[in-house]
């Protein structure tokens, strides 16, 4: 018998006798950790700045305002400015704001307009555009209240007229602003389809960005419209 050769024996009673399945004892754990230092436990700095910033939420920007009264406290003229202003040059903003208070428009009586008899605007309207009566829109009652202070301070300061069965009838677009109240708007989507073009319209959007840009590389300064 050759002495390196080895023997296998597949009896069934040898398999039976020895199952692979491994026994675990878990009462007794095969391995246990050593106790480390506090020193080892912290963390590298740069690693420890990286965790701090990912915990960091990002808010969108908002720059914070300050509402600062050019008036009395009868008659309040609020403006709002940067509260991020450093102190001398928030108090030179406020005087030169007190200043020059008088030309500003606070209310709609500060807004006369021009005499008609100096000038007069009327708007153009193709021949072939039937005038078009809006339905009515229905709004929310709290809406409609905001709709009708707004009405009674323009009626108040002479901005609107009645008028009896008029061929052009459009609705009121309420915009809501940040304060709570109300911006007036008018559908004039009926009118505009019935004036006509202008030879030089304006330009597109892509071409304001390309003016924005250049704007901003040559002059260092935002292109703001309106």
């Amino acid at each position: 018998m050759n002495p390196h050769s080895c023997r296998c024996d597949h009896s069934p009673d040898l398999i039976d006798n020895n199952p692979v399945t491994p026994s675990y004892d878990f009462d007794n754990p095969i391995y246990h950790a050593e106790e480390e230092d506090e020193e080892d436990c912290e963390l590298p700095g740069e690693l420890a700045r990286l965790l701090k910033q990912e915990e960091k939420v990002i808010q969108p920007h908002e720059e914070s305002i300050e509402v600062v009264n050019l008036g009395t406290d009868e008659v309040k003229k609020e403006v709002k400015i940067g509260a991020a202003l450093e102190e001398s040059v928030k108090s030179r903003m406020v005087a030169l704001l007190k200043e020059y208070v008088d030309i500003f428009a606070w209310s709609y009586q500060d807004m006369p307009g021009l005499d008609t008899d100096i000038v007069m605007h009327k708007l153009p309207l193709r021949a072939d555009c039937p005038p078009v009566k809006q339905k009515l829109r229905r709004t929310r009652p709290d809406m409609a209240m905001k709709i009708k202070e707004e009405v009674q301070k323009q009626w108040d300061a002479d901005f609107l007229a009645v008028t009896n069965y008029p061929p052009w009838v459009a609705n009121i677009v309420p915009v809501p602003k940040k304060d709570g109240k109300v911006r007036m708007c008018v559908d004039y989507r009926d009118l505009n389809r019935a004036s006509p073009k202008d030879d030089f319209p304006l330009p597109h959007i892509d071409v304001l960005r390309i003016w924005r840009k250049q704007r901003s590389s040559h002059h260092g300064a935002p292109f703001v419209t309106r």
